[in-house]
């Protein structure tokens, strides 16, 4: 019902980037549009190779697989409608498409989350117990706790849209941002809040706090460990393992902390866009860089793959 009594509310426009002159927003369409292209081929590439090597067929690639999978969807949420408002004057949504935005991207990124959540379980069990590391880590596994993720991540998703739902939106209906999300939704939203803010409490507590509090009890163990093994080829190795992975969780952390944990606190309208072009664009154009640039297996695969190409070609 609070659904449909909102529907009334044809419309929201995005002010997005719309302070800045037109050439300036021509130059971060061209730039947001070559961002948006590296990210979908960076995490293509990292599915492709690690669906074609079979030196890559293990649970850490699997996890791996996934998190570049839903980085693809996440980025699709938001910024193919960003790149399309940098050109036309008319930047609005109706109602009904605020809601469902709000709600891939909550879901994408909560499994976002959750995954790298599950990627520091799995690097847990591989440096503390490597040699019950593949019964332990199995194929069923892998998919129950991918697919334990998404379910949580549904769940926490389909909340959060009901709530932003259930607001009322009086005559401000310009949103001060490039796409949907929950707290600027709830900042716009006029009468009693209180609910809706403790959701985005909520909200914080499932997607940030705790999340970051089972990685931070996994990496401790790991470090121990590593920092237990006599020989520095060892040991530089065993970190290896880790490193891509605890750089793409503080990129990840660091920008969501201030957009879910600390909602309350009232950014410059320019700050604030910049924060949600980092969560929202830029990690997930790193991330394959991250990730393929200090991995050796995933530099060998795309070498071997090359080459088999270029071998295929010659004869």
């Amino acid at each position: 019902m609070a659904f449909e009594n909102q529907t009334s509310v044809v419309n929201f426009s995005f002010l997005g980037f719309s302070d800045l002159s037109l050439s300036l927003q021509l130059l971060l369409f061209v730039v947001f549009l070559n961002v948006y292209a590296a990210a979908l081929l960076g995490n293509i590439l990292i599915i492709a190779l690690t669906l074609m090597c079979s030196a890559l067929q293990t649970p850490m690639y699997f996890f791996l697989r996934n998190l570049s999978f839903l980085e693809i969807c996440y980025t699709t949420v938001t910024v193919p409608k960003m790149l399309f408002d940098l050109l036309v004057e008319g930047r609005s949504i109706s109602f009904r498409g605020c809601i469902t935005q709000l709600y891939f991207f909550i879901f994408l990124g909560a499994s976002e989350c959750y995954c790298l959540t599950v990627m520091a379980f799995d690097r847990y069990v591989a440096v503390c117990n490597p040699l019950h590391y593949s019964i332990i880590v199995n194929g069923k596994l892998c998919i129950q706790l991918s697919a334990g993720a998404c379910t949580g991540a549904m769940l926490l998703a389909l909340g959060q849209a009901f709530l932003v739902s259930s607001l009322k939106y009086c005559s401000n209906r310009r949103i001060s941002h490039f796409f949907c999300d929950v707290p600027v939704m709830v900042r716009l939203a006029c009468g009693d809040k209180h609910v809706a803010e403790t959701g985005v409490s909520v909200h914080s507590l499932f997607v940030g706090i705790i999340p970051f509090f089972l990685i931070l009890t996994s990496y401790i163990p790991i470090l121990s460990a590593i920092l237990r093994i006599s020989s520095t080829e060892g040991r530089s190795k065993a970190f290896s393992t880790c490193t891509s992975h605890l750089v793409s969780v503080v990129l990840f952390y660091s920008t969501g902390v201030f957009a879910y944990v600390l909602p309350k606190i009232r950014f410059a309208s320019g700050s604030e866009r910049l924060l949600a072009l980092m969560y929202a664009v830029m990690i997930p154009m790193l991330n394959p860089l991250i990730y393929s640039l200090r991995n050796k297996d995933m530099k060998g695969a795309l070498r071997k793959t090359i080459s088999k190409k270029l071998f295929s070609e010659q004869s």
